[in-house]
Order: C-alpha cells, then structure tokens, then sequence
C-alpha cells in the first residue's frame, strides 16, 4: 500500500523566522498513513532539518543541479542536499521549465543525481493551458514521463507530481475527472515501462492550487496519493487541515 504524501513547495518565500510554522506542524502528529514533506528554500534547509529532527516532518529542497560538485556558481548539488539533511527534492518544476529553461533531458539528469545521491525525487510534469485546450494534454505528459523520468525508478526514490501548468497560483483546479484521467494514464506508463509492481509503488501527487476546501475532494479521486502544494504550505494553519484530509482519505473504508 503506498503512503500518502503531503509535500510544501515554499517556493522563493520564508525567512528564519517564518520556520516557526515548522514548529507548528512538527507540534501536530500527522496520520500514520501519511508522510509530510517540507522543501523551503535551500538557505533554510539545514536549519529546518536540524528543527524537525525527531519529529514526523521531512524537509526537501526545490531543485538541484545534475553535477555533485564543480564550477556551477550559485547552483546546488543533490549530496549538498542530502548533507544539509534534505530527504527529497523537487524537480522539473513548471516555474522552472518556464523561467529557466529546463528541458525533459535536463530533467532527468537531476533526477539521476538526486537518486544516486539518497534523495527522493519528486519528478513534476503537467500541461499548459493551450495544450490543455487543444485536447495534447495526455500527449504532452506521455513526452514528460518518458524523457524526464530516468531508469531504476522505485517507490522510494521516485514521486510523480502532475501539475497543470494553468491551475498553478491561478486559484484555477483541475475537475476530479481531469485529475483522474491524467493520474489513471501516468500509473498506466509507469507500469508499462516500469513493470507492474514498481509502476504501482510510484506515489503520484496532484498540484494546481490544492487548498483546506477542495483537498477532501482531490484525494478521493483513485491514484491520488498525496497533493504538492504552494502557497497554502507557507502557514500551517492552512497547510494542516490539507494534512487532515490526506489523513483522512488514507483511512481504510
């Protein structure tokens, strides 16, 4: 059975102060079905770490670049990561796609580099608007999957996050049968590429503006184990009642 995951993508927000919602999350058990995940920026990731050392919340990074070391001024590298105490790391992230030109192929070369350095990596894909409306949404996330994603995935080194591009800080969500349909097709590559029981351990998160009211929702839809989400992680008062739900839906019926 795979374990819910509640993921926060803080983005470029949160200072030193702000980890003081970290200690309000790490205050609040979490379900035993359900991991969480922070990843806030990478400056606060070893203070983060040290603050929910013992306690049910992992802190990831947002991105990472495929090198381990060199002269990659300003970037950071997945053992950093992982030194820091990160257990995870975003990539592939539609923001970055856009804004820095990250292409499948660079994609899956971080995502090469998180797995050999110990981190999770949570691989994004998802469609623009436009190709959303010109009916190549699965086409587009058939491309994604295929270049982005390298070989040697299992469930503890790999997470699937689809996030349409045009329901990201929009206040716009995909319906449940958008989310289905997509979810459905991804668990269906995974198992065709991956064979049936490691295409089935991958955990796929849905994010797009997942939010306290429409997160009971979204986890009810099948093949979604867990939400990435932005600016409703940067409070825990917004950010646990998505745990709750998560907590809820991962309850034997």
């Amino acid at each position: 059975m795979r374990r819910k995951l509640a993921a926060g993508n803080w983005k470029m927000n949160g200072l030193r102060a702000d980890l003081e919602q970290l200690r309000s999350l790490c205050a609040a058990k979490g379900g035993e079905d359900t991991d969480i995940l922070i990843c806030p920026p990478a400056l606060l990731i070893a203070e983060a770490a040290a603050l929910c050392r013992g306690h049910s919340i992992h802190i990831g990074g947002q991105d990472c670049h495929m090198a381990r070391s060199g002269a990659h001024t300003g970037d950071v590298s997945a053992a950093m990561l992982k030194d820091a105490g990160a257990t995870a790391v975003i990539l592939g992230h539609s923001e970055r796609r856009a804004d820095r030109g990250e292409t499948n192929d660079i994609v899956q070369d971080k995502a090469r580099a998180a797995q050999n350095a110990g981190l999770m990596a949570i691989i994004c894909v998802g469609e623009s608007l436009e190709e959303r409306e010109n009916q190549a949404t699965l086409d587009v996330i058939r491309q994604q999957i295929a270049a982005s994603v390298p070989e040697g995935v299992t469930g503890d080194n790999t997470v699937i996050a689809y996030e349409p591009c045009w329901a990201i800080g929009t206040g716009l969500t995909a319906s449940p049968e958008q989310i289905g349909e997509v979810h459905d097709f991804i668990r269906a590559l995974l198992e065709d590429r991956f064979g049936s029981d490691k295409g089935q351990s991958v955990r796929l998160l849905y994010g797009g503006s997942v939010k306290p009211d429409n997160a009971s929702q979204i986890f009810a839809v099948p093949n979604v184990d867990g939400a990435l989400v932005g600016g409703a992680s940067l409070k825990a008062s917004d950010f646990l009642p998505i745990i709750k739900a998560l907590d809820d839906a991962a309850k034997p019926s």
